[in-house]
């Protein structure tokens, strides 16, 4: 596989530490509000880059974070906890929101089929993990207190930049939101590891700490929840393009000094999706959510399909107009699956060669769309049904648009509508058996029994009337 390394800034080969196996961390939510589908953008594509190293052989042990505490509703240590300013709106504990928050994002990946990870792990079940590699910093002299909180120094580090190919004069202060500067820190972009109550006196979770009561930072407990599932080596880390700087700077810098070896080889990261008013975000108060697009009538999977139509490292731009096309294209596609009538076993020849033009496919840089296009030229060729329905099979377990489910509600939906016809047709010819009857015409009223029982019907007269069943 070929996969676009942020770290080096181009196209390599995809090599894990200790192949088959694939150590894969993905940055989990911040749970203090609903996700918006320019959030699940980055899900959905992580999602199917775990699927596709499934699909080539690989073992993937998947490990993601949720954030219920310390993030701060800008990235370089300044404002409010977002999830106290989820509490505060909704006047319930940080910890009800958490779960309410993480359940209802659990329910979004639901339905856009994204596969649960093998570890969900959220931040305040580590704390002791979080103090534990802050000591370490502090007696390697990476970190230092100062203001009584404590920040990681950037300036011990060889290439804190690794990641982005800044440099101090080029460093942009705050990706997401304006930063307040902060007087305690020794380089500007140094970040704190822990907090303490001189931050904010009203922080409704605090733990004890040899530095005093307070809460970790948001950066330490990714690299921390990795290690405690993943080791100290890391194949792969994932998130979107608003993580690179500075989270996973931060994340790198602390981790490599904490281990003392390189740490992660490969970071995955996907662009924005955009509205035609710019980048979408809760901030800026221009979210659409998966409740949303199902309020208006889109099933979930065809923004699945909307987001697999580009490639993950290109802005995304949304309306409904373009959404509107994917589902006309999402409608068809399903009724083409749906009208496959397979007879006889599927040509295992084909489906191995339709495999291996996919895997090509969407094995240069997760290339989603060309997979795509291999999926609809493979409907196209001259191949049995039951060979197409297989290859389907075989590539939905990395698209994941529920093409085969679709199918058998089709098929269901057509079957019931079939019974109904048939339930109005026995019962009009029991109608007409019993004018002939009335009549006396009991040679026509014989043919109509006979007539049905030819379709597997049995009738039963009583004094009630008459009913009737299919024959067993």
């Amino acid at each position: 596989m070929q996969l676009y390394n942020t770290l080096s800034r181009q196209v390599e080969e995809f090599v894990p530490y200790n192949p088959p196996h694939v150590k894969m961390y993905t940055c989990g939510p911040t749970v203090y509000h609903y996700a918006h589908i320019g959030n699940l953008r980055s899900y959905i594509m992580e999602d199917v880059l775990e699927k596709f190293l499934r699909y080539e052989g690989y073992d993937v042990k998947r490990v993601m974070n949720i954030t219920d505490v310390g993030h701060l509703s800008s990235d370089a240590d300044t404002g409010e906890d977002k999830m106290l300013k989820g509490a505060k709106r909704e006047n319930k504990t940080v910890m009800e929101i958490a779960k309410f928050y993480t359940e209802a994002f659990f329910n979004d990946c639901r339905r856009l089929n994204i596969k649960y990870p093998d570890v969900v792990e959220p931040a305040t079940n580590c704390i002791p993990k979080f103090i534990d590699m802050i000591k370490t910093l502090v007696e390697k002299q990476f970190a230092y207190q100062a203001g009584a909180n404590i920040y990681f120094d950037t300036s011990k580090v060889k290439d804190y930049y690794c990641l982005t190919g800044h440099n101090e004069d080029e460093l942009l202060v705050g990706v997401r939101d304006d930063v307040e500067e902060d007087t305690n820190k020794r380089n500007k972009s140094d970040f704190v590891l822990w907090f303490t109550k001189s931050k904010f006196e009203n922080q409704e979770l605090k733990w004890s700490s040899p530095w005093g009561v307070g809460y970790p930072g948001w950066h330490i407990e990714c690299s921390c929840i990795a290690c405690k599932h993943l080791g100290e080596y890391l194949d792969l880390h994932c998130g979107g393009v608003d993580n690179i700087f500075p989270h996973h700077t931060n994340e790198i810098a602390q981790s490599e000094s904490a281990f003392g070896h390189p740490w992660c080889k490969y970071w995955f990261h996907v662009q924005h999706l955009k509205e035609k008013g710019g980048k979408m975000s809760k901030s800026k108060g221009n979210i659409l959510t998966v409740s949303t697009l199902e309020e208006n009538g889109y099933n979930p999977l065809v923004y699945r399909l909307f987001c697999l139509q580009s490639h993950y490292r290109k802005p995304l731009e949304f309306s409904y107009e373009v959404l509107d096309n994917v589902k006309s294209a999402y409608d068809r596609l399903v009724a083409r699956i749906v009208n496959l009538k397979p007879e006889g076993e599927p040509d295992t020849e084909q489906v191995r060669r339709y495999h291996e033009l996919f895997g090509e496919a969407v094995g240069n840089d997760l290339n989603t769309s060309s997979g795509l296009t291999i999926l609809y030229d493979m409907l196209k060729d001259d191949l049995s049904d039951a060979t197409k329905l297989a290859i389907t099979a075989d590539f939905e377990t990395v698209l994941s648009l529920g093409l085969l489910e679709a199918r058998e509600a089709g098929l269901k939906a057509a079957s019931e509508d079939s019974d109904d016809e048939f339930a109005k047709y026995v019962e009009s010819k029991i109608a007409e058996r019993l004018e002939a009857k009335k009549a006396r015409d009991y040679a026509r009223a014989d043919a109509i029994r006979a007539e049905l029982a030819d379709k597997g019907v049995v009738l039963k007269d009583s004094r009630e009337g008459t009913t009737w069943e299919k024959a067993k």
